[in-house]
């Protein structure tokens, strides 16, 4: 089923490749880019965010096939179109040492197991706590906000060298995450091309 594209955001992808040539990325690293780009009308992602192309395919074809996706928090879920997502947030409780999105984490991973598209837009320490665990992830799109473990979950995300999306800074959100996973689910697969 193709997705019907509104003209305010045709005319906003216009303006933005009119500011930021975006052309020498790959066509799902670029996807992500200008999409996230878009959701946050801030040009600093292109060269904020890191991402594998070879990871971004697995990441497409995995979600594609149905692969499970799991946020955590409902404002990431409320951000991704055309797919249903797993959110423990409501299920979860705080206890000493572990936050309430950390449990959120760990009640997702028992209900999916290993093999899911993983959305973190909120949190530092539901991103932590999913690098605990041994959930061999399709894809990690980790990008929290914040001024207290933010920049620092990212980083530790990135040496783990599990399939990510991730950006150094501080910034991130739930729109750029939500936004990020949508730029697989709106990239066609090889099917629709044909």
């Amino acid at each position: 089923m193709n997705r019907v594209v509104h003209p305010i955001e045709e005319e906003s992808f216009r303006r933005l490749r009119a500011r930021l040539d975006t052309s020498h990325f790959p066509p799902l690293t670029r996807a992500v880019v200008e999409r996230v780009i878009h959701s946050a009308a801030d040009l600093e992602y292109a060269t904020d965010l890191v991402t594998d192309e070879g990871d971004l395919a697995k990441a497409h074809a995995a979600l594609h096939a149905g692969a499970p996706v799991v946020v955590d928090v409902e404002m990431v879920a409320a951000g991704i179109t055309r797919r249903k997502t797993v959110c423990r947030l409501r299920d979860a409780e705080s206890g000493p040492g572990l936050t309430r999105s950390a449990h959120a984490i760990r009640l997702a991973y028992e209900q999916v197991g290993p093999g899911a598209l993983w959305v973190i837009g909120n949190a530092p320490t539901a991103l932590e706590e999913l690098l605990t665990l041994d959930a061999s992830p399709v894809l990690v799109i980790g990008l929290p906000v914040g001024f207290v473990g933010a920049a620092e979950s990212k980083a530790a995300l990135r040496e783990s060298g599990l399939p990510a999306v991730s950006n150094v800074s501080e910034k991130g959100g739930s729109a750029v995450a939500a936004a990020a996973l949508n730029a697989l689910l709106y990239h066609p697969t090889s099917e629709e091309t044909l």
